[in-house]
């Protein structure tokens, strides 16, 4: 298999929608979007890149301790809840078979997060890729099954 080219740039397959297009027209990653839409990180997955994100799925987000995504949410979270976001993010488009090659990632919010692989697809801190490489003009998106809270370990529920 030839990674690199699954990592340069994007292919005719991606069309012109962004990671936070490529979200939103997947019914399963609804609250992702508006997680994003109230940590005020839409210009940033909307923009340039290329990002990688780990987005994590509906199902994922309901699996939350109760009220922990009401708390992320609230306005007066703003900063905690993007310090959670960009720990679901690294730069470059890197799809599920270059991720499986290491041992750790290092996300946008500084934060190492280690890598495993199980049944041929990466875990990230414990979140299993479960629809892997969902490619956009921006990056690329993986689904994940588990919402990584290293960042809002001080956030009250």
């Amino acid at each position: 298999m030839n990674i690199s080219a699954t990592t340069t740039s994007p292919t005719a397959a991606t069309g012109a929608r962004n990671l936070l297009q490529t979200a939103a027209a997947n019914a399963s990653y609804k609250t992702f979007g508006k997680a994003v839409e109230a940590a005020g990180m839409t210009d940033t997955l909307s923009g340039a890149g290329p990002f990688t994100v780990f987005a994590p799925t509906d199902a994922a987000f309901g699996r939350l301790p109760a009220g922990k995504l009401e708390g992320l949410l609230k306005p007066e979270h703003k900063d905690e809840l993007a310090a959670v976001l960009k720990g679901h993010v690294i730069n470059g488009r890197k799809s599920a078979a270059d991720i499986g090659l290491w041992k750790s990632v290092k996300t946008l919010n500084g934060q190492s997060s280690p890598v495993v692989m199980s049944d041929g697809r990466p875990s990230i801190d414990g979140a299993q890729v479960t629809e892997p490489d969902m490619t956009s003009s921006n990056g690329i998106m993986h689904g994940i099954d588990k919402v990584i809270l290293q960042a809002a370990s001080t956030i009250q529920q």
